[in-house]
This record gives C-alpha cells, structure tokens and sequence, in this order.
C-alpha cells in the first residue's frame, strides 16, 4: 500500500512517499481503507522530533482519518464491512499513523460518519473537534447563556470552540488577524469579533462581557495570565492547549479570589470513553449542519511533505497564512 512516513524525525524533506506492507487487523482492530487525512500541528512537532516519542521505524505519520472498513477483528462488534468511519488519536504513543491507503485502528478509536457528512468534513473536524468538545464540555462546562472569549476564531481549534460555543448556547467573543478572517468568524457564529491588528482587544472585552467572561479559551503560546484573570468573570474558567515551554507571571491573588479554575486540555490523553461522548456529539452537530469543517487547502496524499510545509511555516514559524486545515485525499 502506498503511505507517507518517515525512518527517522527531521525536516519535510524526511517524508517518504512509498509502499510499506498492508496492516493485518487484531482482534480488537478495525482495518479501514483511508479516503480523507488531515494535518495537524502535533504531526509537524513529532516528524520533527520536537516531541520526545519512542516511533516504530517505518514510522506512518498523521493522527486523524476519513473511510470505508474494509475487514473487522473477531472482537470487534460495533463495525462491520463497508461502515463509513473516522478515526483521531492515531500516530501518538506508539500507534502508527493514518497517512496511508490502509490502517488497522483500535476499535475504541473509531466512530461512524453520518450518513450526510462527507469524508473531508470529518476528518478536518477529527482531532480539532475532540480538542474542543473536551475542552467545553468535560472541562469548562459551558453553559447556554455564559460567555466565552477564544483566541483566533478561524484557526483549527477556535473554528471549533466557535461553532460548538454557539452549538451549547453561549455567546461568543473571539479575534481574527485581518478583516477576511474577521468576517469569516463572524460567520461561523461569533458575536462580537475583534481585528487584534487593528481594534483594542481588551475594550472589546470589557464592552462584550462588563462583569467578566466566564470561559477563556487560550490558543496562544505565550499566554498573559495578568489580562486574562483579569478579564474573567467570577468562578470564570480558563482553558489551555499551547505553551509547552511557556513560563508566564501568574496572578495568584486576583486569580484564587475571583474563585477561578484552569484547565489544560491534551486530547491524545482522553479515555476512549470521554472521546467517544465527544465524537457522539460532533456527530450530531456535524449532521445537523452546527458544526462545519474549515478547509484551507487539499492536496493528495503523494504531497504530504509540502503539506507539513505548509502547516510548520503558518504554526511554528507563524505566518499565520493558513485559515483553515490542510486535508490530503488518498486516491
């Protein structure tokens, strides 16, 4: 079968595009024939070894998939041949990845696609998705009628806080980095939406929510604890995703008196449980038209290597070029 893998971590360039073995399911395993991947920033930090992981060699890379099941385990019930599927939570901790024509997946990481969402929709909404659901619903415990502020409302993950905010019933205040994405957040549910380049984050927040938001989702890097206890409600809670090696001043005072919590959310350690409560919900969301994937570009599978080119100049050097996800078709 064809895949895109590396032999060992490094630049783009270290992809190979070529044939390795078909996988044989295990008991517990769904084999699926994979129509739709999608890229990820984590599968740009683990190609690049900027994440300490022991990888089998030959090393498959990516984490979510669109497809077919095409043979099922002797344990596996929930599946039969020819089920439409998705899958994420793959290429980390040892697993193998999903950037071929076939993958074997543990059966607890697979859930069925709905009958009118398409395979690029679930896959570009796969891992981001889960981020999120976790993230709002197990975390924060968004309600119907609080307030939520996320950083950059088209990106990958806060395209997804967006809509599953607007889903549950909140209002939402989010930031984009030109008038485009502005308008395009807008359009995805936003409330209020602030051009961080051009317009006073901070007024806009105290305009939006005068008492405080009670969800502050961080998708930035270097987060300003000082701004953003500041900016919360009381028993306001926050939600981080990024900043491995960040070290910021941390308010303790206005932080523990305002009665607040902070949460950091890491989707490849979900139980199998917590992600399929998520991966339900999406579902549902995503076939009543709620939740919609945002799709930058698409490319076949053979260009896998400019994919995470792409992906590594707009998340790790920030150009920020992309708006969206890179999806790649397996022909």
């Amino acid at each position: 079968m064809k895949a895109a893998y590396i032999e060992e971590t490094g630049p783009p360039d270290k992809i190979i595009y070529g044939d390795l073995p078909m996988p044989t399911p295990k008991a517990n395993q769904v084999l699926v024939r994979v129509k739709v991947v999608s890229v990820n920033p984590i599968d740009t930090y683990i190609r690049g070894g900027m994440i300490a992981a022991e990888l089998p060699k030959p090393f498959i890379l990516g984490c979510d998939a669109a497809g077919v099941v095409e043979a099922v385990g002797a344990q596996v019930t929930r599946f039969k041949k020819g089920d439409r599927v998705w899958t994420t939570n793959q290429g980390l901790l040892g697993r193998q990845g999903t950037f071929a024509e076939f993958c074997a997946i543990d059966s607890d990481w697979v859930y069925a696609t709905p009958d009118n969402v398409d395979d690029h929709t679930v896959a570009a909404c796969a891992l981001v998705g889960v981020t999120a659901h976790l993230g709002l619903v197990r975390n924060a415990r968004l309600q119907s009628g609080e307030s939520i502020f996320v950083h950059g409302g088209t990106g990958g993950v806060g395209s997804m806080v967006v809509q599953m905010a607007k889903a549950i019933g909140a209002r939402v205040l989010t930031t984009g980095g030109s008038d485009e994405k502005c308008a395009r957040a807008k359009a995805l549910g936003a409330d209020e939406v602030v051009n961080y380049k051009t317009q006073d984050e901070d007024a806009a927040l105290k305009s939006f929510a005068p008492p405080g938001v009670n969800v502050y989702w961080e998708t930035l890097r270097e987060p300003n604890f000082e701004k953003i206890v500041a900016a919360l409600a009381e028993r306001g809670r926050i939600v981080l995703m990024a900043g491995r090696d960040a070290k910021p001043v941390f308010p303790v005072g206005p932080f523990y008196v305002k009665q607040c919590s902070m949460f950091g959310v890491v989707m490849f350690k979900a139980k199998p449980e917590e992600m399929r409560a998520s991966a339900d919900e999406m579902n549902r969301w995503m076939a009543e038209g709620k939740l919609k994937a945002q799709i930058a570009k698409v490319l076949p599978l053979s260009q896998a290597a400019e994919a995470h080119r792409l992906q590594e100049a707009s998340t790790v050097h920030k150009t920020g070029e992309l708006a969206g996800k890179i999806v790649l078709t397996v022909d």
